[in-house]
């Protein structure tokens, strides 16, 4: 039988072959979580013999990742904004670079007392929790038109033991506010982008990637629902595609809407921060 040090090096290398970027550390994530294994029991316990029933279990769960089923679908949750969230098929994983929007909106936030926030297409949840785990005080509703995405945000929400109101509904839902700040991550890919995307995200729901031939199908209708929600001089934050940020900022801007785009972490326009104009004209 093979060693866990030889199961790790073994399972880095198949991942490797299949075009995994971080072979080495999804090989470790998973040789761990499969054997149960800490950390430090990689190197403690590298040269104990891995049984024949968590072999197979083993080799299974590296073929799925060598499918390029997402990591965090075969270890069932993730990390997310100190965080630990499930995660699986039902809605989009969250992503590194929306934890940057959850610190802006919580700056945003810092002098207004027990704001009332919406979030719009929550998904796993994400956005939300994240906010009302920053701000205990904060009022939070949280959107989405996916039943099942509904029911993970809510049981992420259970096991954070974090109160928040979810509704299912396209966009606002109904809710008419007034909001203090309303956020939100839509769909924002280019239908094109179909035809070119990594396989991981493949395994997203595709309601929640695509959003029309210029990624901005939903971003609009959102942007005149929110100018009717939001309280006086409160702001919509939009995540949107470093690609269309600057053009959906420009297009509100137009229409009458104060406008700011903010960059990720990496340097690209990824966030559109805009609140109605007193000029503004209905429609964007």
């Amino acid at each position: 039988m093979a060693t866990v040090r030889e199961w790790f090096q073994a399972a880095t290398q198949q991942l490797a072959e299949a075009g995994v970027s971080s072979p080495a550390v999804d090989a470790r994530a998973l040789v761990e979580h499969t054997l149960g294994l800490s950390p430090t029991d990689l190197l403690l316990r590298g040269t104990g013999e891995v049984s024949s029933e968590d072999a197979a279990r083993l080799a299974t769960v590296l073929e799925r990742r060598a499918a390029r089923v997402p990591l965090q679908h075969l270890l069932g949750e993730v990390e997310w904004g100190g965080m630990r969230l499930r995660s699986d098929a039902r809605a989009l994983v969250p992503r590194p670079e929306t934890e940057w929007l959850l610190h802006l909106i919580v700056q945003e936030l810092c002098a207004v007392s027990s704001p009332r926030v919406l979030d719009v297409g929550t998904g796993s949840g994400a956005l939300a929790l994240g906010l009302k785990a920053a701000r205990p005080d904060a009022h939070v509703w949280a959107t989405d038109i996916s039943p099942e995405a509904l029911t993970l945000a809510q049981e992420n929400a259970a096991s954070c033991a974090l109160d928040v109101t979810l509704v299912q509904g396209s966009l606002l839902a109904g809710l008419a506010g007034p909001f203090d700040l309303i956020v939100s991550n839509p769909p924002y890919l280019p239908e094109d982008d179909r035809l070119e995307a990594d396989p991981e995200v493949q395994h997203d729901p595709p309601l929640a990637l695509y959003a029309g031939a210029d990624g901005l199908e939903l971003a609009r209708p959102l942007a005149v629902q929110a100018a009717v929600a939001l309280a006086p001089g409160a702001p919509l934050w939009l995540e949107l595609d470093p690609r269309n940020a600057s053009v959906f900022a420009a297009e509100l801007h137009s229409g009458g809407w104060n406008t700011t785009v903010h960059a990720d972490l990496t340097g690209r326009e990824r966030f559109v921060r805009a609140s109605p104009g007193h000029e503004r004209m209905p429609g964007v």
